[in-house]
C-alpha cells in the first residue's frame, strides 16, 4: 500500500511537471517552527507529563502554473517527558526524552483566488525506547483572504489516515486531522514572506491485536498538540 502511494502521487506530479518546463517555476524555501504542547491520552492508568517543546525544519513551495503546487514541510523537535504507572501497587515514576517527526507532501490545486484542494503524503514518528512511524494520505482545503496590502489570513483544514508500526509490538492504523490559522505578510523588498499563527493536530492511533497480546492495557491512544507557528520564505523563480 505505501508504495502504491508513492507510485500513484510521483506520477501525477510527473503529469504536471513535464507540460510546465517551458514556463518559469515559482519556488518559495524558507524555515519554519512550532513551540507545542501535547497532550497524551494512553487510554489505560498510564500517564504521561510531557513538557511543550520547539518543532523546527524546512518549508519548500513549488509552483508549477496559476494552477497547481506542490509543498513540503518537515518538523522535528525532543520532548521531555515523564511517566507515571503502577507497578504491583507502587507508584513508578520515569523520565525520557520523545523524538518526533512529522512532514506532509502535497499537491495544491487553485479552486479560485481564495480556496485551494490538496492531497498527498504524510508521515509521522515518535521515537523513544521504541519507533512508532506511520505513513499514509491526506486531504484537505486551504483558504487565503487578502486583509491589507501585502497581509493575508491563511487557514488549512486536512485529514489524514496512516499505516504503521511499533518496534515489535506490532502495527496499528493511526487517524485525525490539522488545522491551522495564521496571518502572513508579504515583504515585496526581499521577496519574502512571514507567517505567525497556530496549529492544532489530533492523533488517534487504534493499535492491532498482536499489541494486546504483548501485555499493554490499552488499544488505543490519543494525542491532541497544538501550540504558536512561525514561517519565513524567500520567493525566487527559474
Amino acid at each position: 500500500m505505501k508504495k502504491l502511494l508513492l507510485l500513484t502521487f510521483a506520477v501525477i506530479c510527473i503529469g504536471i511537471i513535464i507540460p510546465c518546463k517551458v514556463h518559469a517555476v515559482d519556488i518559495s524555501i524558507g524555515a519554519t517552527t512550532w513551540y507545542s504542547w501535547w497532550d497524551f491520552d494512553s487510554g489505560s492508568d498510564y500517564d504521561a507529563d510531557i513538557d511543550p517543546t520547539f518543532l523546527y525544519g524546512p518549508a519548500l513551495s513549488v509552483k508549477f502554473n496559476d494552477d497547481f503546487n506542490l509543498t513540503f514541510v518537515y518538523l522535528y523537535g525532543k520532548y521531555d517527558m515523564k511517566t507515571t504507572y503502577e507497578d504491583s501497587g507502587v507508584s513508578v515514576t520515569e523520565k525520557g526524552t520523545v523524538k518526533r517527526k512529522d512532514s506532509d507532501t502535497a499537491l495544491n490545486y487553485r479552486l479560485n483566488d481564495y480556496f485551494k484542494v490538496f492531497a498527498g503524503l504524510k508521515y509521522m514518528s515518535f521515537l523513544q525506547d521504541f519507533n512508532h512511524r506511520g505513513f499514509g494520505p491526506g486531504v484537505g482545503l486551504s483558504a487565503t483572504y487578502p486583509v491589507a496590502e501585502n497581509l493575508f489570513l491563511l487557514a488549512t483544514f486536512s485529514g489524514f489516515y496512516l499505516w504503521g508500526e511499533e518496534g515489535s509490538n506490532g502495527d496499528y492504523k493511526e487517524y485525525g486531522f490539522n488545522s491551522t490559522l495564521s496571518l502572513a505578510y508579504y515583504i515585496a523588498s526581499a521577496s519574502t514572506t512571514v507567517s505567525l499563527g497556530g496549529r492544532f493536530q489530533y492523533v488517534k492511533t487504534d493499535y492491532d491485536e498482536d499489541y494486546a497480546e504483548s501485555g499493554n492495557k490499552n488499544s488505543n491512544t490519543k494525542s491532541k498538540i497544538y501550540g504558536v507557528t512561525l514561517t519565513a520564505t524567500y520567493s525566487f523563480n527559474i
